[in-house]
């Protein structure tokens, strides 16, 4: 059984996984938050107390570390003992965080696909670039990496697997949906790191489309959608990680990603990038220093843990699943809807980083109980779903299943013979939270 944690990042997502571990430390040990400005450490830290987040009183520890540096990170992780490094840094970070895991034997979990700041949008399927190349890296030092365990990537890739083992025999097309009906008042912002979020967004569209990779333009493609909770949303067809896995691990012809975005939200980012400002080229000011204008761009956003206070609302993010069962067709809408304002009030952050940040903590539990611990690098939908899906129901982030007979909490729908019911009985007592 592996414990004591060590949490990379001082953002919103790394407050949330802090609060989650904290209200799980009788399994998880002792907690460790590191990032550049350890004034973010103790802030979370002093969240964590004053929401009486500490399950039982123990260890909560702040440290200055440049992930980056992979010898410092590796000694951090010796001194602190930590058996499971929480990488929710920057996605710059991964390949760093992971080379010290590996050098240390840590487990390693991320929320994001690793990014190169020189690049935007490399060719797919990009888990091929960077991490993959690691598999027999983690294989040979019995490391166990599991790769995107937020909300999307993580769990839409659970929800896909749940959807394939257990209510089709074989699965057309999935649809990934990612919906934000909350406002946070402000005139523009991002709801989590801006420089990460607009990367996103500024080249090519890449989805799985006929088995093969398509190519398409950002806001080119549209689909609205009729939601539980959010009611009738537009979105827009978005390149994900989560694709570029599933691709990879089922058979499914066809598998997009589809982002909500507010009229509003396309006019800002239109504008910026006509001008330029989301160009992670440098350019040469009159006085000679050098910036890039996407930096800039980021420091002049609010800070995304910054919404959080006056953030209303709800999101609302699944997989829309078609394909056949016993020779029929079948539609299935596997889904979580979350409160913004309920995520504030427990652990001091909106929506997007909780339901980022909750699947993060989850995880370290099931390798802490040896149920996700395989000893090598996992993309989540090649590990057992049911129980993640049970561990999240009762962490705050309950998965609904809505399909021809109506909608109900997932586990109230297991499509499952006898056999496999015993087992998953069984699956559901090992993940009690304590």
């Amino acid at each position: 059984m592996k414990r004591n944690v060590l949490i990379i990042g001082a953002g919103g997502v790394a407050n949330v996984v802090a609060h989650k571990c904290a209200q799980n430390n009788v399994l998880l040990g002792d907690i460790h938050i590191a990032s550049r400005t350890v004034e973010k450490c103790r802030a979370i830290i002093q969240s964590v107390h004053e929401k009486g987040s500490m399950q039982q009183p123990g260890i909560l520890n702040a440290h200055a570390l440049d992930a980056l540096d992979i010898r410092a990170t590796s000694q951090l992780i010796r001194d602190t003992g930590a058996q499971i490094v929480v990488n929710v840094g920057s996605a710059f970070l991964n390949m760093s965080v992971l080379s010290a895991c590996i050098d240390t034997g840590a487990a390693y979990i991320d929320t994001a696909i690793h990014e190169d700041p020189a690049k935007v949008c490399e060719q797919p399927p990009w888990y091929a670039n960077y991490e993959w190349k690691r598999r027999q890296e983690c294989a040979d030092a019995g490391v166990t990496a599991v790769l995107g365990i937020g909300f999307d990537p993580g769990v839409v890739n659970a929800y896909a697997r749940l959807a394939a083992d257990d209510y089709f025999d074989k699965i057309s097309s999935i649809d990934i949906i990612d919906t934000n009906a909350g406002s946070h008042g402000r005139y523009f912002a991002t709801n989590f790191d801006p420089e990460i979020n607009f990367r996103e967004f500024i080249a090519t569209v890449w989805s799985w489309q006929n088995r093969q990779w398509k190519a398409n333009s950002m806001f080119e493609v549209r689909q609205e959608w009729n939601l539980p909770v959010v009611g009738q949303q537009t979105t827009y067809l978005t390149g994900h990680d989560e694709l570029h896995s599933l691709s990879s691990v089922l058979d499914v012809p066809d598998i997009r990603f589809w982002m909500g975005f507010s009229d509003h939200y396309i006019n800002v980012f239109t504008v910026l990038k006509q001008l330029g400002l989301l160009s992670v080229d440098p350019v040469q000011l009159p006085n000679g220093q050098s910036v890039v204008p996407l930096q800039v761009v980021k420091a002049v956003l609010p800070d995304p843990a910054s919404l959080a206070p006056t953030y209303q609302g709800y999101t609302c993010i699944g997989n829309k699943v078609h394909g056949f069962k016993d020779g029929r067709q079948k539609d299935l809408l596997i889904y979580n809807v979350c409160d913004h304002a309920a995520c504030y009030r427990e652990v001091g952050s909106q929506a997007i980083s909780y339901t980022a940040g909750v699947p993060a903590a989850a995880a370290a539990m099931l390798i802490a109980q040896g149920i996700w611990d395989t000893r090598r690098m996992m993309n989540v939908e090649e590990l057992p779903p049911r129980p993640l899906l049970n561990l999240l129901d009762k962490m705050g982030l309950p998965t609904r299943v809505k399909d021809e007979q109506g909608d109900r909490p997932w586990n109230q729908a297991v499509e499952l013979g006898s056999e496999a019911l015993d087992e998953y009985a069984d699956e559901r007592e090992l993940v009690q939270v304590a």
